[in-house]
């Protein structure tokens, strides 16, 4: 049934083209002239159940409501399991595959894998986004049978897959020692900003709500992003330090937002505090280019410390100087682009340092930017993903 350049892409977390590391795979693997299948769950902005885009298929598939609790979230797994499996069957009738590329979070989609793999040779590809035992640790804070069992599908994860992609060596050395993986099978592919699509554009004062300086953030809204720690920052300037003279901008949603939202109310930081919401690409750079500093919150801990943002990658593309908690991955990418924060009150000090500091912030944005035009952009990481694709076709019997 397959085409010797089927490939499909299965991602459960963001619909596509919303999820930019897929879409960005995606398309340079269309470029390399592979033909590209995706399923992901629908959402807003991305609700058809079929769409040819640039050349590339993509079915949506019907989730319930953000799961809670573990009844919720075997209801939301199952669910996305049946529609992957059915998709996937129809996909491989019509247009069929040689490789399925898995993108988790869950650790789940091996199993829709290993169907094709044992009953038609299907090559599988693991791309590890999120190492979900310490985002269950992040979240719960403790190790027990869930955690345990969150331990157990990734290796089984990894043990299925031919090849495994890695987001950063820290990943890769997970891969390796707790995956089981060879290591000349694991090939590290960062999500670099692709230069095409993130631009800088014309700063627009509205942002600023009356104020002389713009914070920005980008991303989920979840507990383990720190917002809340965030906005005890801006407190901190306000209440501490006196100073109301910087707006902040939220640009995200997430299953924290409520929360959040309640918590900005509950601080009085209403009218320093911008919620955005998703916005489309033009929306979001206006906002990052006005910015005069980027933040990262994310809360310490041995998930954000072993993971690499995609925001820190759009903040340095975009030449904005970032303050963010002391961590291995983000330091690795923002290098001297970044102020390092042991706490909240020196969150919020170091973003009022940079604030302060016009030429500083001009030659930390600067350094970004060279940074990811010349070592962590896309381009640099198209030719790793297509080594990988490479191997696992070479691995075929």
């Amino acid at each position: 049934m397959a085409s010797g350049k089927g490939v499909l892409i299965i991602v459960e977390n963001l619909p596509v083209p919303f999820d930019r590391r897929v879409w960005s795979e995606a398309r340079a693997l269309r470029d390399a002239g592979y033909e590209v299948s995706i399923i992901c769950p629908r959402g807003k902005g991305a609700s058809a159940p079929h769409e040819l885009l640039e050349d590339i298929d993509i079915y949506r598939h019907p989730l319930p409501l953000e799961a809670e609790g573990a009844l919720g979230y075997a209801f939301e797994y199952g669910t996305a399991l049946f529609w992957e499996f059915w998709l996937a069957l129809k996909i491989y009738w019509r247009r069929g595959f040689v490789i399925i590329q898995a993108c988790n979070p869950p650790d789940l989609l091996f199993l829709v894998a290993s169907f094709f793999k044992f009953f038609f040779g299907v090559r599988f590809i693991f791309d590890h986004h999120d190492i979900n035992p310490e985002l269950y640790e992040a979240k719960f804070g403790r190790k027990d049978v869930f955690w345990k069992m969150m331990v157990w599908l990734e290796r089984r994860s990894f043990r299925l897959a031919d090849v495994s992609i890695s987001t950063n060596q820290s990943y890769r050395a997970i891969a390796i020692e707790r995956g089981g993986m060879a290591p000349e099978k694991v090939f590290v592919v960062r999500s670099g900003p692709d230069l095409q699509r993130v631009r800088s554009a014309s700063p627009d004062p509205r942002w600023c709500n009356g104020r002389r300086f713009l914070a920005a953030y980008v991303g989920v809204i979840g507990h383990q992003e720190g917002l809340d720690l965030l906005l005890e920052a801006m407190a901190h300037i306000r209440d501490k330090r006196g100073r109301d003279d910087m707006q902040l901008v939220i640009v995200g949603g997430g299953p924290d937002l409520p929360r959040i939202q309640r918590l900005a109310n509950a601080m009085r930081l209403d009218g320093m505090v911008t919620f955005a919401g998703r916005v489309d690409d033009a929306t979001l750079f206006s906002i990052l280019s006005t910015a005069d500093v980027c933040v990262n919150p994310d809360r310490p801990n041995a998930m954000n410390d072993k993971s690499t943002m995609n925001k820190i990658m759009e903040y340095m593309a975009l030449g904005k100087p970032i303050v963010q908690f002391d961590l291995t991955e983000g330091r690795f990418s923002a290098q001297e682009a970044s102020l390092y924060a042991t706490d909240v009150a020196d969150f919020g000090d170091k973003i009022l340092e940079l604030l302060d500091q016009p030429e500083r912030r001009a030659a930390m944005g600067e350094f970004g930017r060279r940074r990811v035009v010349e070592e962590l952009a896309w381009e640099h990481e198209k030719p790793k993903l297509l080594l990988a694709y490479q191997a696992a076709l070479d691995s075929r019997p």
